[in-house]
């Protein structure tokens, strides 16, 4: 009995002398020591931490911008090996509240990932759901499960967990894109595994064709193809490793002249938005992390709103001004910036044809909202 009542703890009680808290006496002083030994913590001492009115987000919201961290991404390609060592040259944000940690968020892995020209980032697979989205450039393929898959400007790639991927530059110039991850949920859950695969890809994955094998499946608007059964799914997440810039453009567009002509269509003034969803049941593209595109036309501005679980955004194109809680930001092609859980945000488009192929502010978004809603953890308010 002496050594347990001797033995080192992690729990620390102070008794204070505090509304609604006991009073402090030698009896309550011999109680503390006596949880403290027995590794016990009273309730009355935490729950305004482990309970409190609303979310308190660990994350803060930050700002990185896509100048520096493409003048960094090129630096390190001149300098990093792209092979086994680091297995891919993705550089991650980190929340600087976080503690150092390349968490973009509690639940989301954010990164820019370079390839040089004529490289290959080597095969292996991970639970971790991801997809990659290009705000510039093309020329690189990743080929997932074999099927070689092209990445242009404006693409979303998503890509389920435990499927074998590669990527290969097949230009002769560098390219650089965004990956999204959800690593922080899987490394605090403790659900990750991770598999080495093949050092170098085959010829005739080595491949550059215009459509991938899904998109030639899957990519037809409202049509399924029979082949896929009507019960069940093929994969956890979307067969559709690509969604074409042009696709998700034109709905986009559509949106607003629907607006402008009288008929509705928008999400709120000058405010288009579509969701990328599973060609096999209209669900979120993974199982933990929904994706989204948001188009505001110049001098729109949206209401403030707050929701549960967090996200990132990527503006695309235009620029405008960004407002997550009590920070505000002049936005341009390429920034990346996080919304912490029930922080309010809003935006202003002041995009224009000097800087905006479409006269708006396009904003990419990647969130952990499924996990929120399959746990009934979801909660939206707007703001007056």
């Amino acid at each position: 009995m002496a050594a347990t009542q001797n033995r080192a703890t992690p729990v620390k009680l102070t008794a204070v002398a505090a509304p609604d808290q006991p009073e402090v006496t030698p009896a309550l002083e011999e109680l503390y020591r006596g949880f403290e030994q027995e590794l016990l913590v009273p309730l009355w001492t935490e729950i305004g931490d482990l309970m409190p009115a609303h979310p308190r987000s660990r994350a803060v919201p930050h700002l990185w911008r896509w100048e520096s961290l493409r003048r960094l991404a090129d630096q390190a390609g001149h300098i990093v090996p792209v092979g086994r060592g680091g297995e891919r040259r993705a550089i991650a944000l980190a929340n600087p509240s976080l503690g150092g940690r390349p968490f973009a968020t509690p639940t989301l892995w954010a990164a820019i990932q370079y390839l040089m020209p004529g490289e290959d980032a080597p095969e292996h697979r991970h639970t971790q759901h991801a997809f990659r989205f290009v705000v510039e450039g093309s020329g690189v393929w990743t080929v997932v499960g074999g099927d070689a898959v092209p990445m242009n400007r404006g693409d979303f790639l998503p890509q389920a967990g435990w499927n074998w991927h590669a990527h290969h530059n097949a230009t002769s110039e560098p390219m650089a894109w965004v990956d999204g991850l959800d690593i922080p949920f899987q490394y605090v859950t403790e659900a990750q595994f991770f598999e080495f695969g093949r050092d170098e890809i085959g010829a005739a994955e080595r491949i550059t064709p215009e459509r991938s094998r899904s998109e030639q499946l899957w990519a037809h608007p409202g049509l399924r193809p029979l082949s896929a059964g009507s019960t069940g799914e093929p994969t956890p997440g979307s067969p559709l490793l690509a969604y074409k810039w042009a696709h998700t453009n034109a709905a986009l567009n559509d949106q607003l002249q629907l607006e402008r002509a009288g008929f509705g269509g928008t999400v709120e003034p000058g405010h288009a938005a579509v969701r990328y969803t599973n060609p096999h049941n209209g669900a979120d593209v993974l199982p933990t992390i929904r994706a989204e595109f948001h188009r505001l036309a110049r001098g729109a501005e949206t209401a403030p709103e707050r929701e549960t679980g967090s996200s990132v955004f990527q503006v695309f194109d235009g620029s405008g001004v960004v407002t997550v809680g009590d920070q505000s930001w002049t936005v341009t092609r390429g920034d990346l910036f996080v919304v912490p859980s029930w922080t309010p945000f809003s935006f202003r488009s002041e995009a224009g044809a000097s800087d905006s192929d479409e006269g708006a502010l396009d904003l990419f978004r990647f969130s952990d909202a499924p996990v929120f809603e399959v746990l009934r953890l979801n909660r939206t308010q707007k703001d007056a």
